[in-house]
């Protein structure tokens, strides 16, 4: 796939993750219960890599104890049907494109199709890479934001619930709306936008203007919307979007999918020539930012109207703007509003295979509730134990000195060092899934200290000055911290609240500059260990937060191995590093 789009399409360099294809993974459901799910990037160590999920297929099988031919239903996250390529050949056909542009994308469209996505395609690829083809009957093709949608309702616990998706494209659309009752996914099907009026492909633009790398910074973005206000008048509400009265919105000039510097002259007319400035980006971002949480406002309504259900899920790459998702919530009837740690495409292969396994006949209810009152978690990945964990210690013989500790030590000696301005990797049982690092993975601070974040962005992490950092909190406390409104936790990092004043300058290492905070609400149930050493620190300091960001360094996946873990720890000005029950440092020859 990637050697078609490069080929073909120039997403190449800066823009090789804009099309389709990238954040590969597989995931494995077993009666119903998802026993592992991982995404390719972790194993063959390429961010957001478009290859084929070898690797993580290998390892789910693995983890699972069978084999191929155990498998019952195969299912993958799109359905490139033949009426799909028909219906994109007749948009490019009556596009205002010229003649010799539109017979040319026209070409590379039903190349796309026989070379890469059409069913045979996919199973012929399947087959190259692993050695297996699957029979026909046991293959399900399942619509990519259907998928979506079925990923958020399988991971909030099968809930009869109304549902957005929204992200960059899939085989013909950018967003929809509707509702799943019983496992059964209705779509309203006068929401449905087309690609050419993608809100998410039109922030990749944004993001690849603003010179970062589309499909993959567009948290950046957000970011540097809280450095600025919007501006009065904001030229993308009054001269770009449409809101109509059906509930979807449009663009007044269409983005042309396939040409990722198609609005670079909008932009600059709207906004002035590019200026790498802060005060020009963050103008900018805080522009798109109001367009997006009133587009999706706009949907969101038009959706209440729709349903009598009270539960919202969000999924796609727009349910990351985490920005967006407070006020959309607070704004709307919905009693509930999940955003699931797999609603990027991450996740999408969890939610074709619960798509499949609630489709299949031969499903039994008993197989269902079952499922339903199974805790899922996102710690979904592979592990490592003790022996492992010491066989990578051994190959960094002479570079590193450890101790092994007993859970109680770990947590007492790593909340003791963290009273003191260092940086700890921190790394303990299985990979969690999706874009977040949300402690198993994790590099973890004291926010106490006002240059904490400065330390990590420019020593440890080597990234932008203006990015924030989450925080972790206990679920109980964090109303105490922030102005949660209606929300009780978050989990996955996926709502901003304002920090209470009081707190500020308790916590001035995990304030963002426009007063709020991307937090990570810890449980007992759910990181018992990362929740008693937090616990204990706040013993000790009085702070009760910890800076969480992910373990790895800009333009890496997070770790994986225990052998990432030291290789990063290495790499960086890391202080120290739990690894399992061993605390790392550095000897003194390093």
């Amino acid at each position: 796939m990637s050697e078609f789009f490069s080929e073909r399409l120039g997403a190449t360099g800066i823009n090789k993750h804009y099309l389709l294809g990238h954040d590969a993974a597989a995931a494995l459901l077993v009666d119903g219960r998802l026993v592992a799910a991982v995404e390719e990037e972790r194993l063959n160590r390429e961010k957001k890599t478009t290859d084929f999920p070898t690797h993580a297929i290998d390892w789910c099988l693995k983890e699972g104890g069978i084999t191929f031919d155990d498998v019952d239903v195969f299912a993958f996250p799109w359905n490139w049907t033949p009426q799909v390529l028909d219906e994109i050949r007749d948009g490019i056909r009556t596009s205002p494109l010229p003649q010799d542009a539109k017979t040319r994308l026209m070409a590379d469209m039903g190349d796309l199709f026989e070379q890469v996505v059409s069913h045979e395609a996919m199973l012929a690829d399947f087959e190259a890479r692993t050695g297996h083809r699957p029979h026909p009957a046991k293959v399900r093709f399942v619509p990519h934001h259907l998928a979506h949608a079925t990923t958020g309702y399988y991971l909030a616990g099968l809930k009869d619930c109304a549902f957005l998706v929204s992200d960059g494209r899939a085989e013909r659309f950018s967003s929809l709306t509707g509702e799943i009752r019983d496992g059964r996914i209705t779509v309203f099907e006068d929401s449905v936008i087309g690609a050419q009026h993608s809100m998410g492909t039109l922030f990749s633009s944004l993001t690849r203007f603003l010179g970062f790398v589309p499909n993959n910074d567009e948290y950046k973005v957000m970011g540097l919307a809280g450095y600025a206000v919007p501006p009065t008048p904001n030229p993308f509400l009054d001269n770009l979007l449409t809101l109509h009265d059906d509930g979807r919105y449009s663009f007044s000039k269409p983005l042309q999918t396939d040409d990722l510097r198609s609005h670079d002259a909008l932009f600059e007319e709207y906004f002035g020539p590019f200026e790498d400035t802060l005060a020009y980006t963050s103008r900018v971002a805080a522009a798109a930012q109001q367009m997006l949480n009133v587009a999706t406002a706009h949907q969101i309504g038009h959706l209440e109207r729709k349903t009598d259900l009270d539960r919202l899920l969000f999924e796609g790459g727009v349910a990351l703007n985490c920005l967006n998702n407070t006020p959309l919530f607070e704004g709307s009837r919905f009693e509930d509003m999940q955003v699931s740690f797999g609603a990027s495409d991450t996740g999408i292969t969890i939610g074709a295979a619960a798509h499949a396994w609630l489709g299949d006949p031969g499903t039994g209810s008993t197989d269902i509730v079952a499922a339903a009152a199974a805790p899922v978690t996102p710690y979904l990945g592979p592990d490592y134990d003790e022996a492992e964990i010491e066989e990578a210690l051994a190959g960094f013989a002479g570079r590193v000195v450890f101790s092994r500790l007993d859970d109680d030590q770990v947590v007492e000696q790593a909340a003791e060092l963290l009273t003191q301005k260092v940086v700890i990797g921190y790394f303990e049982g299985r990979v969690e899934h999706g874009p977040r690092a949300l402690g198993h993975r994790s590099i973890i601070a004291n926010p106490g200290f006002d240059d904490m974040k400065d330390i990590i962005n420019t020593r440890v992490k080597h990234r932008e000055p203006f990015r924030p950092f989450a925080p972790l909190v206990l679920e109980e406390q964090a109303p105490k911290i922030f102005e949660m409104g209606r929300k009780t936790s978050s989990p996955y990092m996926t709502f901003v609240f304002p920090v209470r004043d009081e707190y500020k300058d308790r916590i001035p290492g995990a304030v963002h500059v426009d007063g709020t905070s991307r937090i990570q609400t810890l449980t007992h149930e759910g990181t018992p260990r990362l929740t008693a050493l937090l616990r204990r620190f706040t013993e000790l300091t009085g702070t009760p937060c910890l800076i969480n960001t992910s373990f790895n360094v800009a333009g890496e996946p997070i770790v994986c191995t225990p052998t990432d873990a030291l290789n990063c720890f290495m790499g960086t000005e890391i202080d120290y590093l739990v690894l399992g029950n061993h605390l790392v440092t550095r000897s003194d020859d390093y």
